[in-house]
């Protein structure tokens, strides 16, 4: 009967200490790029620390074929997923119509239709052209969950997606300018009708 009774004030008082715990334990959250102060990190400007399965992607090829086939800072972004600097990037300001490739395949991943200024620096979009060819990873590197996004084709980093886009999806994939290649609408339209059906 005794115990009955300090169940109760047990449980409020395991309450109060998780209460004071939370209100004394520093949480760390991923800043936008727009809440950080000069030299300080976003959680776009973060590198990613998840692993992609590259046995599944179809584009396969060794560390050595990437570098010849990649600049270095594209190398450090797609395959070792990198972060670029904001601001100072290829993408980040385009306003060209046309469509975003993978660097390191024949992927159409975004279209310049679904660009907005995000204010972040990189390239924003609220979503890609097909999402079978953007595959997700939950990356909790850095005391911080966020969401990493690379190519399924190639297994290229990309960037990472956040939940505070503009409507119609209410998303923001935040991609590297170094994991693209533009493609003007014409010369797309071009691209697509030279690779439908096997044409």
């Amino acid at each position: 009967m005794k115990l009955r009774l300090l169940i109760p004030f047990f449980a409020l008082a395991v309450a109060a200490a998780v209460f004071v715990t939370m209100k004394t334990t520093p949480s760390v959250s991923a800043k936008d790029a727009l809440q950080c102060q000069p030299g300080e990190k976003s959680a776009c400007g973060l590198p990613s620390n998840v692993v992609i399965d590259m046995s599944r992607t179809a584009v396969q090829r060794t560390d050595a074929e990437w570098r010849k086939a990649l600049t270095p800072m594209q190398f450090r972004v797609a395959r070792q997923q990198g972060t670029e600097p904001p601001f100072q990037n290829e993408f980040w300001n385009s306003h060209a119509d046309g469509v975003f490739f993978s660097v390191c395949s024949e992927t159409p991943l975004f279209d310049s239709r679904d660009k907005f200024d995000s204010g972040t620096g990189w390239p924003s979009f609220t979503k890609p052209i097909e999402q079978a060819f953007v595959g997700e990873t939950v990356d909790t590197s850095y005391g911080m969950r966020r969401v990493e996004v690379h190519s399924n084709v190639d297994g290229a980093h990309l960037g990472h997606v956040f939940p505070d886009g503009p409507a119609p999806t209410g998303l923001r994939y935040c991609i590297n300018s170094a994991s693209l290649r533009f493609m003007p609408r014409v010369e797309y339209e071009a691209w697509v009708a030279k690779n439908q059906g096997g044409k």
